[in-house]
């Protein structure tokens, strides 16, 4: 395994999908020129619409989604791996998948992950969330092959989930993905805690590219892309509010090294939990 130079691309992106595909070419094309070999853009790439009906009218079928053809042309162009964090794809019967793509430097697909954890909540006051409403869980979860390493799909709110991180650990990836569409209030209080935390826990390296700022459709999200190295140290950080990239260098060893320090995965061992018994059983 030999070292690489990553990048998270961080961007605001609104409800046209041809307005955000140029920003996010433009950013991927300078973080190509800053020596990045792997480029991930964030979750909801292409357009970022709360209105169901808005956006099932602006995306189509993988088969035919042109901008995800213009995408693996890029990666050809500039002979990089690059990772499109998610998009919206259109699925039979008006489903969609929040679907994340690895883009080989041929222009192959080699990686697709469907975001397997929805945000489905109930708050004080009568707010609520579905993301199931408008998105089909996915069910699998995806290592690929990078020329230097084993990479882990993952997308925003999987990184509440750790032992998807750890599965993923344990089938060899020592760098894991974490495109993000992060609230800003959730950012706030948890975004930097849990991508140190899944870093440290699984000895990996976290690459997590995120939205920023105030969108079209009326979220704010919180920014702060971060690339963190398997021992939790942030290697380089993103403004909270505004488009642009970073790059830091990967060592794939210094994964294998910090797991062998704290063989947290190695040690890991199953247990059970008796049954508590019922209240009213006890016996004097």
């Amino acid at each position: 395994m030999t070292s690489f130079k990553a990048a998270c691309v961080q961007m605001n992106s609104g409800r046209s999908v041809e307005a955000n595909v140029e920003t996010a070419e433009a950013l991927i094309r300078g973080a190509a020129a800053a020596g990045a070999g792997y480029v991930l853009t964030p979750e909801m790439t292409t357009i970022l619409d709360r209105d169901r009906e808005n956006l099932l009218a602006s995306i189509g079928p993988e088969d035919v989604d042109l901008s995800l053809q213009r995408f693996r042309e890029l990666a050809r162009e500039l002979g990089i791996h690059l990772h499109i964090g998610s998009m919206a794809i259109r699925l039979p019967d008006d489903h969609i998948a929040n679907r994340s793509f690895v883009i080989a430097p041929n222009g192959a697909i080699v990686g697709r992950y469907d975001k397997i954890h929805m945000f489905d909540v109930d708050l004080s006051g009568g707010e609520s969330y579905r993301e199931s409403a408008t998105y089909r869980a996915g069910e699998t979860a995806v290592v690929t092959d990078l020329p230097w390493t084993k990479l882990g799909l993952t997308i925003c709110y999987d990184v509440r989930f750790p032992v998807l991180h750890r599965t993923l650990a344990k089938a060899g990836a020592t760098v894991l993905a974490v495109p993000a569409a992060f609230t800003r209030k959730t950012g706030e209080a948890h975004w930097h805690v849990l991508l140190r935390a899944r870093a440290i826990e699984t000895g990996s390296y976290i690459i997590a590219a995120a939205q920023a700022g105030h969108h079209e459709d009326g979220r704010d999200t919180f920014g702060h892309s971060m690339i963190i190295d398997p021992w939790g140290k942030i290697l380089a950080e993103a403004s909270g509010d505004q488009p642009g990239f970073i790059v830091a260098d990967i060592d794939p060893a210094f994964a294998q090294s910090a797991r062998q320090a704290i063989p947290a995965l190695a040690n890991q061992r199953d247990f059970a939990l008796p049954a508590m018994p019922q209240v009213g059983s006890f016996v004097n």
